[in-house]
C-alpha cells in the first residue's frame, strides 16, 4: 500500500509565522494546548517540591522525573501504532481524561494527607504514561486542524507554546505551592486539561485514512519496516537523535548554573529561552525562504553549539540571560524544522507510528544525554561537560553530511514502499 504525503505549500516570502492562529480551529486549540501545558509544567513544580518534602533523599527526589520519563521507552511505540489504528479524536479523549483522573485523584490524596513518596511516584508514572500515549495521536492531527500552507509555521507554533507554557507554568506553580500547597498544583493540572477536551469533544474530525485492521505488534513491525526502508525517516531520526544526545546538557545543567540567581533567577532564565524561542518562530519563514532544510538545522545547531559553549563561561546574569535568548532562537529553528520533516516523512496512515519513533528519539536522546552530561559535570566541571557538549554538536553536524533532510521540505515528495 502506498500514500503520497501531503506537503506544506512553499511559503511566500512575506509570510507571517503567526498565520495559522488566524484560523480559527487552529487558534482554538494552540490556546487550550499553551493552557494545558502550562498546567503540566505547575504540576512538575508541585511533585518536584512535594517530594523535597517528604524526604531528602537524593534518589527519591531523581526518581520524580525518571517516573515522569520511563513510560517513554515503555509505550511510545505501542501508542503510535493505536493511533493509527483507531480513530485520534476519541483515543485522544482518551488519554486526556487518563490525565485528569490521576492528576485529579493526586491532588484530592495531597490534600487530605495521605500522600507518600511512592504514592507521588505511582501518580507521577502514571501522568507520564497518559501524556506518552496521548503525544503521537497528538502531533498527528496538526495536518488536520491548519492549512497545508500554514503547516510548517503552525508547527513552530506548536513548539512556542510549548516554551511559553515552560516561561510561565513554574512560576505559577511556585506561587501555587506557596499558597495552597502541591495538592492545589495537582488540581490546577487536571483543570487545565479541560480546553483540549471541550476542543476534542466538538471537533468535527473529517474523514481520513487509518491503519488496516489487525495486531498492534503488527503495525508495529510496519511502522519499523518503513523507518528500516525509507531513507527519508532513517535521515530525520539520525539527526533528530544526534542533537537530543549532544543538546541536553544546557537545559540540564540550567538549575545548578542559576543556582546563585535564586528560584526567581532561574524562573527568568527559562523565561529567556522560552522569550527566544518565540522570536524564533517569527524569524523561521524568512528563514526557510533563504536556506535549505539542512542548511537551516545545520546553521542553526551550530549557533546552538556556540551558545552551549558560552554558557559555562559567561560570568554575570544579564549575559547569562543573553545567551540563553540566542540559544532558544536557534532551539525551535532546528526542532520545529525536524518536527515538520517527521510529520510529512510518511503517508498519513503511518503518520504516528512515524512521529512515536520520532518522539523516542528525541525524548530518549534528551534523557540519555542529560543524565551523561550531569556525570561529566559530576565527574569534572560544569564548563567541560558544556564544552564537550558543544563539540558534540559540531561533530553530529559533519556527521549529518551523511543523512542530508531534504533539501526542500514543501518540495521533496516522500512517497511510503510497500
Amino acid at each position: 500500500m502506498a500514500d503520497s504525503v501531503q506537503l506544506p505549500e512553499r511559503l511566500p516570502a512575506n509570510a507571517s509565522a503567526w498565520a495559522p492562529l488566524r484560523e480559527p480551529l487552529f487558534r482554538s486549540l494552540w490556546v487550550a494546548a499553551v493552557i494545558s501545558y502550562t498546567g503540566t509544567w505547575m504540576q512538575n513544580v508541585g511533585a518536584g517540591w512535594l517530594m523535597t518534602q517528604l524526604t531528602m533523599s537524593p534518589l527519591m527526589v531523581s526518581l520524580v522525573q525518571a517516573a515522569t520519563t520511563l513510560p517513554v521507552f515503555l509505550v511510545i511505540l505501542p501508542a503510535g501504532a493505536l493511533a493509527d489504528m483507531v480513530d485520534r479524536r476519541r483515543f485522544l479523549l482518551i488519554t486526556q481524561a487518563w490525565m485528569v483522573l490521576a492528576a485529579g485523584v493526586l491532588g484530592v490524596i495531597t490534600l487530605w494527607g495521605a500522600i507518600t513518596p511512592w504514592v507521588l511516584l505511582l501518580f507521577t508514572f502514571l501522568l507520564g504514561l497518559g501524556a506518552v500515549m496521548n503525544d503521537p495521536a497528538w502531533q498527528a492531527i496538526t495536518p488536520e486542524i491548519v492549512s497545508a500552507k500554514n503547516h510548517a509555521p503552525g508547527v513552530a507554533l506548536n513548539s512556542v507554546g510549548y516554551n511559553v507554557a515552560r516561561a510561565v507554568g513554574p512560576a505559577l506553580g511556585g506561587l501555587a505551592v506557596a499558597a495552597a500547597g502541591s495538592g492545589a498544583a495537582f488540581l490546577l493540572n487536571a483543570a487545565s486539561f479541560s480546553g483540549v477536551i471541550f476542543f476534542l469533544y466538538h471537533w468535527k474530525r473529517p474523514g481520513v485514512e487509518r491503519a488496516e485492521n489487525g495486531r498492534v505488534r503488527d503495525a508495529m513491525r510496519a511502522g519499523l519496516h518503513h523507518a528500516r526502508d525509507t531513507h527519508a525517516v532513517r535521515c530525520v531520526l539520525v539527526r533528530t537523535g544526534a542533537f537530543s544526545l549532544a543538546a541536553s546538557s544546557l537545559l540540564a545543567l540550567l538549575p545548578i548554573l542559576a543556582a546563585p540567581h535564586g528560584a526567581r533567577g532561574y524562573g527568568l532564565l527559562l523565561a529567556s529561552f522560552g522569550v527566544g524561542a518565540l522570536a524564533g518562530a517569527g524569524l523561521l519563514p524568512h528563514l526557510r525562504c533563504r536556506l535549505s532544510t539542512d542548511a537551516l538545522v545545520s546553521a542553526a545547531t551550530l549557533v546552538y553549539a556556540g551558545m552551549t559553549f558560552a554558557t559555562g563561561r559567561v560570568q554575570t546574569f544579564l549575559e547569562l540571560g543573553i545567551v540563553l535568548f540566542v540559544a532558544g532562537i536557534a532551539w525551535i529553528a532546528i526542532l520545529a524544522t525536524l518536527n515538520v520533516a517527521a510529520q510529512i516523512m510518511s503517508p498519513s496512515w503511518l503518520r504516528a507510528r512515524s512521529l512515536s519513533m520520532y518522539i523516542l528519539v528525541l525524548q530518549g536522546g534528551m534523557a540519555l544525554g542529560s543524565a551523561a552530561w550531569g556525570a561529566l559535570a559530576t565527574r569534572f566541571s560544569i564548563p567541560l561537560s558544556l564544552f564537550c557538549s558543544a563539540l558534540a554538536l559540531l561533530l553530529g553536524i559533519v556527521a549529518g553530511r551523511r543523512y542530508r533532510l531534504p533539501q526542500d521540505l514543501s518540495l521533496a515528495p516522500m512517497v511510503a514502499r510497500d
